[in-house]
């Protein structure tokens, strides 16, 4: 009896031992019944808890049910149920990562319906090759737009073509090509008279537009191209519900999710879901994940422009709650703040050489405004700002007008004044940026060094600062604006910790920002999570969250710092099941 006894009490104080120690590792709070897991993992695990490292984990249900050592897991076998993948040695295991800002509904919705470029097409093979091929093709299609995305908005400005170079290709059929940002459009004569900025004898409707730029010619009449805001009015008048049907967004929605998880995204925030002035992509996404084949979360944001009716869009936004899901989130109002200040139209202090400022879409009343109403309609603001004077800008509106805890937030972010740093650390608002962009070659960097005003030739995007300040960012690719970056977390890792893109001739890009391995996975994953409002449940390898995570081929922690763009997914999981890799 005694020895029943003592055997018992030695039992607890193992217990009690054990559980200190992994208690004081952050990973799991107390001995359990350890009933047969569905999987256990072995290997290297960064678990985005900190900087915490664990050695093995075990889910049951599609979630983490024990998080710490490999001794630990192993009670957790239950032979002939048990999966077991034992990935010591072979790289790193870690959360699966998300995107907190990207245009993959965008991206392949265009090369459905349109017709991508390169960065490296001239304005002759554009003129000569591009249109004439996406004309071609609309004919062929029976389309009624002719639409495409990717001239280089930094060559293209020298030689610009215009209208009427295009109507002597098609004037029969609108055509719209969006430059590689997608800030940017050239249009033909029959665009811009659909959209009533012009009539069909020349005669001028509209010379000016809010938020954005028609071009004119020497000739006093619109020259086909336009900026930021004019850009999207004119895209409005397209034939968006046959150009971005049902079909067609049914047919593009498992290519976007093949694409996020060969890359490691389990998480994704859609940066413009409403491109096409409709809800089919909402509908096809619905409709993916009612039949149970939606292996990410996905994040949607309806676009609210300086032309549209404010009241009217919220409505639209509040709307597409009834898309929402386990798998779908659709709280998220989209604005553009200003343009990039790489092409001159981002809202900037100094001034840029000529005396430009760019090109702000809204007064800091109406923004505070916009943010009030949208914040009591449980709606999170979600804004493009580059220029240091926007962010100020849409900063003082979530200040004066928003809710903490909405977590209104601030997408690319160019610039941002020292004074701001602590307003935004402050009031819980979020910055995705694009780390991916901290690199330029050298000949754009002397570029930049023409055209940017002082105090911003030599800067950018800034990544540490947010660390610094305890600003949560979180990492976004912005795909496929990609401007000649890629797309995928690891070489986005190498870039946010090096300023440099390995496949370019450029020197480190304002080093003094760069980041650390941790805080560049940190960004990537529950920071992400946190933008997304997803932290209690996905973002890191915790008890009781669900099991989304990586099987990475490289230790990313620990090899040669120019390696890290190598790594990739061996395998993506989510919520426990393994939905990419052999």
């Amino acid at each position: 009896m005694r020895r029943t006894i003592r055997m018992s009490m030695m039992k607890m104080l193992s217990c009690i031992a054990v559980a200190s120690v992994i208690v004081g590792m952050g990973l799991l709070s107390s001995c359990k019944s350890k009933a047969g897991a569905d999987l256990v993992v072995y290997g290297k695990i960064f678990t985005a808890e900190g900087n915490q490292m664990a050695e093995a984990f075990a889910v049951k249900d599609g979630k983490y049910v024990y998080v710490g050592d490999k001794a630990g897991a192993e009670a957790f076998v239950e032979e002939g149920k048990t999966e077991v993948v034992d990935y010591t040695d072979k790289g790193l295991v870690m959360p699966g990562c998300g995107n907190g800002h990207a245009h993959y509904f965008g991206g392949y919705a265009i090369q459905s319906v349109g017709t991508i470029m390169s960065m490296e097409d001239d304005v002759h093979k554009f003129l000569t090759e591009i249109v004439p091929g996406a004309v071609k093709k609309a004919r062929e299609t029976g389309a009624k737009a002719i639409f495409g995305q990717g001239w280089n908005m930094i060559e293209f400005p020298k030689n610009l073509p215009t209208r009427q170079q295009l109507d002597a290709i098609c004037s029969d059929i609108p055509i719209y090509f969006a430059d590689e940002e997608g800030h940017k459009g050239l249009t033909n004569t029959l665009a811009l008279v659909n959209a009533d900025i012009m009539k069909a004898d020349g005669t001028v409707l509209k010379k000016e537009m809010r938020g954005g730029e028609i071009g004119m010619g020497a000739d006093g009449t619109p020259n086909g191209f336009l900026s930021e805001q004019a850009g999207t009015y004119v895209r409005s008048f397209l034939d968006n519900e046959n150009l971005f049907s049902m079909d067609v967004a049914k047919a593009n929605m498992p290519k976007i999710q093949e694409q996020l998880l060969s890359e490691g995204y389990t998480m994704y925030l859609d940066g413009y879901s409403s491109y096409f002035f409709n809800d089919n992509f909402y509908k096809a996404a619905q409709q993916m994940d009612q039949a149970g084949q939606m292996h990410f979360v996905l994040g949607t944001s309806w676009e609210l422009d300086s032309w549209m009716d404010v009241d009217k869009t919220l409505e639209k936004v509040a709307a597409t709650k009834q898309y929402e899901s386990a798998h779908i989130k659709t709280r998220w109002l989209k604005l553009f703040m200003d343009g990039t200040v790489e092409s001159g139209t981002g809202f900037i202090d100094p001034l840029y050489p000529g005396g430009k400022q760019g090109i702000p879409n809204w007064s800091e009343e109406e923004l505070t405004d916009i943010t009030r109403k949208a914040n009591a309609m449980g709606i999170t603001m979600h804004v493009h700002v580059m220029g240091n004077k926007g962010v100020n800008r849409i900063v003082n509106a979530y200040v004066n007008g928003g809710k903490d805890e909405m977590r209104n937030t601030l997408i690319h972010v160019y610039g941002v004044s020292k004074e701001d740093f602590k307003r935004i650390a402050d009031h819980n608002i979020q910055v995705s940026e694009g780390l991916l962009w901290h690199h330029a070659t050298n000949e754009l960097q002397a570029e930049l060094m023409q055209i940017l005003p002082e105090g911003l030739k030599d800067k950018g995007y800034p990544m540490k600062s947010y660390f610094d300040y305890g600003i949560n960012v979180s990492s976004h690719s912005d795909f496929p604006a990609l401007s000649g970056s890629p797309d995928d977390p690891f070489s986005i890792m190498e870039i946010a910790m090096t300023g440099v893109y390995h496949a370019e001739n450029g020197k480190p890009w304002w080093p003094e920002e760069c980041l650390t391995r941790e805080q560049a996975l940190t960004a990537l994953t529950i920071n992400v999570a946190k933008q997304m409002f997803l932290e209690d449940e996905r973002g890191s390898v915790k008890e009781g969250k669900y099991a989304d995570f990586l099987l990475v081929t490289k230790d990313v922690l620990t090899c040669p710092v120019n390696e890290i763009h190598e790594a990739k997914p061996a395998a993506t999981y989510f919520e426990g099941k393994k939905v990419y890799g052999n």
